[in-house]
């Protein structure tokens, strides 16, 4: 039963005949878990929490940086070094206390992806890895449970739902998956703003639609939106029953690089005489922070690669590890008798240790 407060709260869903005192006690009793507490999972965290989804479930393993804040909309500045799933947490229980919150700060990975997912009741999947995408939808087909897609690129950003009464899936749409540092992430190419809230508000908009059984679920459709011109497509996708999904298994996209190529930041700092460093990222990442080195951003690395001919052993390091991942792959082959490294976790995980 819904009490005076959560009454007056959600009067004006209550009001609508299709969702009512009884649409709003299903909102309340579903449990939700978003996977990814970033550019998609705020704003979709945000509505639901507002709409009063009773239970809510959060796994990030990230901490909220001050780049974040143009578009992660959850996190204040006060927020930036905190785990973004307790920073998110703090923030929706201000916005909306009644509801039940629960923080996962780790990674979804195969041994925890069925466990996590047995305990909700839809999945909302907001990500920017490939590997992740995959193994959550995988987890979604093998728990029955419905998973809310969402990514975004630049100005462009796609929405479905997989899994809906044993619909398509993900794998449905994408057979093959890409190698993740063949496609640039927001810290590489920017994303504006503005989009992920579209397209995080999309997401939730599906999941309440689903609780309450309203209207067309994007189940077997993509939908395209684009923030330049507004524009729409969708696109009408088929089940692929050849697709069978037996067990979980966690893919490797990344790049062709073993660990012998990568350096952490620790073993780096106390033999860092060694080694020539080199900042692959952009000019504006660059100035924002960094912990020194040469800087030669990627493209122009790879277009020019003979500019590092004359270093002796280098270190490349980026925003994550996956562009200086990329970087080591490419030049490699090229000066086989260089040694190459890339630095394990990015600048984000050598500022981290040295705070």
């Amino acid at each position: 039963m819904l009490d005076a407060t959560e009454k007056s709260r959600y009067s004006r869903h209550i009001l609508l005949d299709e969702v009512g005192e009884l649409g709003q006690q299903k909102l309340k009793n579903t449990r939700v878990l978003v996977i990814g507490c970033g550019g998609l999972g705020c704003p979709a965290l945000q509505y639901l929490a507002a709409a009063g989804v009773g239970h809510l479930g959060i796994i990030d393993d990230d901490r909220v940086d001050f780049s974040n804040l143009q578009r992660q909309i959850l996190f204040a500045e006060k927020h930036v070094g905190m785990l973004k799933v307790e920073a998110a947490k703090e923030a929706l229980h201000r916005l909306n206390s009644q509801i039940i919150i629960k923080i996962y700060p780790t990674r979804l990975s195969a041994d925890n992806a069925l466990e996590l997912l047995n305990d909700y009741d839809i999945i909302v999947e907001g990500s920017d890895s490939f590997s992740t995408k995959y193994l959550a939808n995988d987890a979604a087909v093998l728990s029955g449970k419905p998973l809310v897609f969402g990514s975004i690129f630049k100005f462009e950003g796609q929405v479905s739902v997989f899994n809906f009464k044993n619909g398509p899936t993900y794998r449905c749409l994408y057979p093959e998956p890409v190698n993740e540092t063949e496609m640039p992430t927001c810290s590489e190419v920017g994303v504006l703003g503005i989009l992920p809230g579209i397209i995080g508000m999309f997401q939730a908009n599906e999941v309440i639609k689903i609780i309450l059984g309203l209207g067309n679920i994007l189940s077997g459709k993509l939908l395209i939106y684009n923030s330049l011109d507004v524009s729409q497509m969708l696109l009408p996708f088929n089940k692929n029953d050849s697709i069978e999904i037996s067990e979980l298994i966690e893919l490797d996209l990344s790049c062709s690089i073993n660990s012998a190529n990568e350096i952490d930041y620790k073993y780096f700092k106390e033999n860092e005489s060694a080694y020539v460093l080199i900042d692959v990222r952009s000019k504006t990442e660059r100035e924002a922070s960094n912990i020194g080195g040469l800087h030669i951003p990627l493209d122009q690395l790879l277009k020019n690669p003979n500019q590092i001919a004359e270093y002796g052993e280098v270190v490349f390091y980026c925003e994550s590890g996956k562009r200086s991942a990329k970087a080591v792959d490419q030049l490699q082959k090229r000066f086989s008798e260089q040694k190459m490294h890339s630095l394990k976790g990015g600048i984000a995980e050598a500022l981290l240790l040295e705070n």
